[in-house]
């Protein structure tokens, strides 16, 4: 885990330790030790709207895309980025609809539990 400030805690897929925990497996219990007290942006291995849609339920402020922004960069430049944004908004929609979730804080770890 890396806290680059005061204000937020990420954490990218780095592993700084040896469990062999994934990023999303470790989501839950860095909510719960954080509780509330910054906001929690995870980054790493997130490329489709349904792992989005995970990292909210498991109580992520917001999720980083990196890959997937500079996939559709070196693609086709901004045109790119922007369809790599569309497809993960789409995606993102779909499964909301899916869980019968209409707005982003409806979306909770009971969902996916």
């Amino acid at each position: 885990m890396v806290a680059p400030s005061s204000q937020d805690t990420r954490f990218a897929g780095e592993r700084a330790e040896d469990s062999g925990r994934g990023t999303i497996e470790s989501l839950p219990e860095v909510v719960d030790a954080v509780d509330g007290r910054m906001p929690v942006i995870v980054d790493s291995g997130f490329r489709r709207g349904t792992d989005i849609f995970k990292a909210l339920a498991l109580g992520a402020d917001a999720i980083a895309i990196g890959r997937p922004y500079l996939w559709g960069l070196g693609a086709f430049g901004q045109e790119g980025v922007e369809t790599v944004l569309d497809l993960l908004q789409r995606e993102l929609e779909i499964v909301m609809r899916q869980a019968r979730t209409t707005r982003i804080d409806e979306i909770t770890r009971d969902i996916i539990a």
